[in-house]
């Protein structure tokens, strides 16, 4: 490990001491016992008999811990969600919205500024500064009440760290013990920069950088005079003194600051004016605004909340970069929200839309949609609902042909009635429009979508070897191998129709689908790296002649609606009840699958098809989406070689 990663270490470990540890409160009862007559009679001995004093209280109580453990805690810190492209999506904590840097990180202009207000005498003394606790105790006493707090900056990083916010005598004996030992354990810029790091700055905002994000929209270290005093005036009432609540008040707080290090001769006359004058720009408030992509950042979370548990997600400093494109997933949302008003009136035949996009190269989900809108339903059905895909299946019945070796496109099969017994029942599959077409090609079979040429090729190549190769390209529901199954008598999520055909458009070559490129903690180390690992699972020959036919179902079957001017294939899926219908289609660069039903499982309506509801919705997103990318010809069977 390096000695600058070391350094980050051990800064972020000693930045998220627990509140209250047992020792502290023993002692905490101890002192207490000592009463407000110690604390008089110390005072009355002068400001140097007071050090003197609360130096040997410091060596008297033993029982304080020991201020070294807080090189060994862990800060609480914001995580990260990324696109593909590093564009931020969403953040991810509790209350404390965190995010640590280092002492050198932070603008001068802002260490001085706080310490101009907060503690001007910080670089001379040993944590305590004997001259304001005694202004502190004159100002309590003739108030009758605890009104000032006479703290350094090391005794507000005690109290953060360790102690209530509760004013008492005790507490503050305990806060002044502690600051002095932690001053002789810690440099002084080691200090400052815990506290930095450390003290709140409102609206759940907490150390110096994520506030100046949230302020200013810029880093801490690209602070202006004038922003940092601003920021520097916020501490001792954050929300009080906000300027996204009062700005006159903040710049007031903001005057006080600039003249105070005037007067420390920290600042020359013409800064303090041009301070003074510089227009302030404000940002915005980042603890919990929504996410960019809230059906992405749902799945992100949920996938990794179970892989390294809800709190590392919540205080990890985790940064996540998913594979998602944020343009192609807000092409995706509106291709989905437009056609829902365009095609369906407000949910007059179908309530619900869910779109999955996958790039068939590494098997990335490149966009992710779950419904029509997350607002009014968080339910991600591109990956939590189950639906039949109907004849959106029969690809795989036809690509078990084709490797088998036994069948081409062009072999004959018969469209005629046929029936099979099934248990003590018999089965007997028909056709979408009632009629029969005799002799005809597989390739006619599946541009037209025929049912029985299916269920009767199914039955020729065996079911139990249609769920295998199922399996094989990712799917992981449940699958009965029943007669039924070329039509899609079982129920799968649109994420892995998208993957199963993203494979049948990389001829066979896979890999498993994700939402994560890559997870590093907050020191930068890489703790999940999901690089595509492909596979050839598939034979490439009856890939490729999946998908020479699939391409007819576009040009000239039963997805004409999907036709994007360039090389396509693709299936549309219709259940025999019209609850679901589908169209899953791909380009050598992109898979994409769109269900369209209800949530209720009611049917779309008498005619409802893949091709006349799903198609339109696929076209219209791949037509987007692919605009900048060029066009490419698929490989055709002739390239590869039989099996």
């Amino acid at each position: 490990m390096s000695s600058n990663t070391y350094r980050k270490v051990q800064r972020r470990r000693r930045l998220n001491a627990p509140r209250r540890s047992p020792e502290i409160l023993r002692y905490i009862q101890e002192v207490g016992q000592i009463g407000a007559t110690t604390l008089l009679t110390v005072t009355m001995l002068g400001s140097s008999v007071v050090a003197g004093g609360l130096v040997g209280l410091a060596v008297s109580f033993r029982n304080l811990p020991d201020v070294r453990v807080l090189r060994n805690y862990i800060p609480s810190e914001t995580s990260y969600v990324y696109d593909i492209k590093g564009t931020l999506l969403d953040s991810v904590h509790e209350e404390a919205n965190r995010e640590v840097v280092d002492f050198e990180e932070i603008n001068p202009n802002l260490k001085r500024a706080v310490l101009a207000i907060e503690d001007s005498y910080y670089y001379t003394h040993n944590g305590i500064n004997p001259n304001g606790i005694g202004r502190a105790f004159l100002a309590n006493f003739s108030a009758g009440e605890t009104v000032q707090g006479g703290s350094t900056v090391t005794m507000q990083l005690v109290k953060n760290l360790f102690l209530s916010p509760e004013r008492t005598v005790s507490r503050k004996l305990v806060e002044v013990v502690l600051a002095m030992r932690i001053e002789q354990i810690f440099e002084k810029d080691e200090i400052l920069e815990m506290y930095l790091n450390q003290v709140y700055w409102g609206h759940n905002t907490y150390g110096v950088q994520t506030a100046a994000q949230s302020y200013f929209n810029k880093s801490a270290k690209d602070l202006t005079l004038a922003e940092s005093a601003m920021m520097a005036g916020l501490i001792q009432a954050p929300e009080g003194f906000s300027p996204f609540i009062n700005y006159e008040t903040a710049k007031g707080r903001q005057a006080l600051v600039l003249n105070r290090m005037r007067q420390l001769d920290w600042i020359t006359p013409e800064e303090l004016e041009q301070a003074k004058a510089q227009p302030i720009r404000l940002g915005e408030i980042t603890s919990f605004r929504s996410s960019r992509a809230p059906y992405v950042t749902d799945a992100v979370m949920s996938e990794l909340t179970d892989q390294f548990g809800k709190e590392a997600m919540a205080k990890g400093g985790m940064r996540i970069q998913t594979t998602v494109d944020l343009n192609m997933q807000k092409i995706a949302e509106d291709t989905v929200s437009d056609s829902y008003y365009r095609f369906f009136g407000g949910g007059a035949y179908a309530d619900q839309i869910a779109l999955v996009a996958v790039d068939p190269r590494t098997h990335f989900v490149k966009a992710i949609v779950g419904g029509v809108d997350y607002k009014t339903s968080q339910l991600n059905r591109a990956v939590q609902s189950r639906r039949q895909p109907g004849s959106a299946f029969k690809p795989f019945v036809y690509y078990a042909a084709f490797a088998s070796g036994q069948y081409t496109p062009n072999s004959i099969i018969n469209d005629a009635p046929v029936t099979y017994p099934d248990g003590y029942n018999y089965y007997t599959p028909g056709n979408y429009d009632k009629s029969f077409m005799g002799d005809i090609t597989l390739r006619k079979a599946l541009e037209t979508s025929r049912n029985i040429p299916a269920v009767k090729l199914g039955q020729a190549v065996g079911i139990n070897r249609i769920v295998e190769i199922a399996r094989t390209i990712g799917i992981k529901s449940p699958i009965d191998p029943v007669i039924s199954l070329p039509l899609g008598s079982g129920a799968l999520t649109p994420l892995e129709l998208a993957s199963a055909y993203a494979t049948f458009a990389n001829y066979g070559w896979y890999s498993d689908p994700t939402l994560i490129m890559q997870v590093s903690d907050s020191n930068g180390n890489v703790i999940l790296n999901n690089t595509p690992k492909p596979q050839l699972v598939l034979d490439p020959w009856a890939s490729a002649a999946l998908t020479d036919v699939l391409q007819g179902v576009i040009t000239q079957g039963t997805a004409t609606n999907a036709a994007i001017g360039r090389p396509a294939a693709g299936k549309t899926g219709t259940t025999d009840d019209q609850v679901d219908v589908w169209f899953v289609g791909y380009v050598p660069q992109l898979a994409t699958a769109v269900w369209v039903g209800n949530d209720n499982n009611d049917p779309l309506g008498q005619g409802a098809t893949g091709g006349g509801y799903a198609a339109p919705i696929w076209q219209s997103f791949m037509v987007q989406a692919l605009r900048d990318e060029p066009v490419e010809n698929f490989r055709s069977p002739g390239e590869f070689i039989r099996p």
